[in-house]
């Protein structure tokens, strides 16, 4: 046996050096990082320019201001007798609302399934509902929104009118003119039917992830199952649920087609909480719906109008970040 002084060990050395497959599978997650990073920074660098006749006619107005006309394709100050007028506010925020009303849909209904998935159903059960729920989320937007057109809106309608009637004293609720066809409330129902698979799968994968000792500790300690679901589960995946449905949100938000054909759009008129109203806006919609016959002019601020939707979605991307973060905190400080 080799025996070692104190001196000579406090003199040793101890060399870690990575192995090549850590080595090239850090660059590949460096390199895409780097990539996503000023692909985004290209998307909107090139928004910003194409939108820029637009925000120096109007300024921070293009924002603010509630009437998009078109006019005869030339700008205020060109002296024209009809000139243009672009704001963008009852289009962003119809965008939020529509946004809103299916993150409530949507966000319950995917945290059960996600729950009923990973704790309550049997295991060949569970497989089959997952491969469901995964083939769900790749579905085209297009085909949902043929769908709400077609079969969702007759449906959504005789909802909308006993909500009107039953529940009117409540604001979001009460309408001044019943009609009920294209509303905030069903481009809502159609959105939470597309991001509900979202969050759902993420949700259910994050569930899956919990400590089985946790799990069988509280079993251990006369937890029944849905006290364990309330107490371990839930704190433990809250990170993972506000991610998916911030992912989910930034899905809402932008998503084009099945917005366009279920919401009747207003370009002037902002449907500030009634969401039963036949009238409302989305900012993809709207590209959607103008593009086709814009002057350039008109053409720059729908860029203007892209420019103000990417904002927006990473917005709610850093919200999501901040709050995964303050979560994932949380629970360190619980530990």
């Amino acid at each position: 046996m080799v025996e070692i002084s104190l001196q000579e060990r406090d003199q040793i050395v101890i060399v870690t050096r990575r192995r090549l497959s850590d080595r090239v599978f850090r660059a590949i997650l460096v390199f895409g990082g780097t990539t996503a990073f000023f692909v985004l920074l290209a998307i909107f660098l090139y928004l910003v320019q194409r939108s820029l006749p637009v925000l120096r006619e109007f300024g921070f107005g293009f924002v603010t201001n509630s009437v998009w006309y078109s006019g005869d394709g030339f700008s205020a100050s060109s002296g024209s007798p009809d000139p243009a007028n672009f704001g963008l506010f009852p289009m962003a925020y119809g965008t939020i609302l529509v946004a809103l009303v299916a993150m409530a849909l949507a966000v319950p209904v995917s945290v059960l399934l996600a729950i009923g998935i990973a704790f309550y159903l049997p295991s060949a059960i569970s497989r089959i509902f997952t491969f469901i729920v995964d083939l769900a989320a790749s579905i085209p937007s297009v085909l949902f929104g043929l769908w709400g057109l077609f079969v969702l809106v007759p449906h959504a309608r005789y909802w909308a009118e006993l909500l009107n009637r039953y529940l009117d004293w409540i604001p979001i609720f009460n309408v001044g003119f019943p009609s009920f066809d294209q509303s905030p409330f069903v481009a809502g129902i159609v959105l939470a039917l597309m991001i509900t698979p979202i969050i759902t799968s993420i949700s259910r994968e994050v569930f899956s992830q919990t400590p089985p000792d946790l799990i069988q500790g509280a079993y251990a300690l006369g937890a029944t199952r849905a006290s364990m679901i309330r107490n371990i589960v839930m704190p433990f995946g809250r990170g993972g649920v506000v991610g998916g449905a911030m992912l989910g949100l930034g899905r809402a938000m932008g998503e084009t087609v099945a917005v366009f054909f279920v919401l009747q759009l207003f370009y002037d008129q902002i449907n500030w909480s009634r969401i039963l109203e036949s009238q409302g806006g989305s900012v993809a919609s709207l590209i959607v719906a103008r593009y086709g016959e814009a002057t350039e002019f008109e053409l720059a601020a729908l860029f203007g109008a892209g420019l103000v939707l990417f904002v927006l979605t990473l917005v709610a991307n850093f919200l999501a970040t901040a709050i995964v973060d303050r979560s994932t905190s949380k629970n360190k400080r619980k530990r």
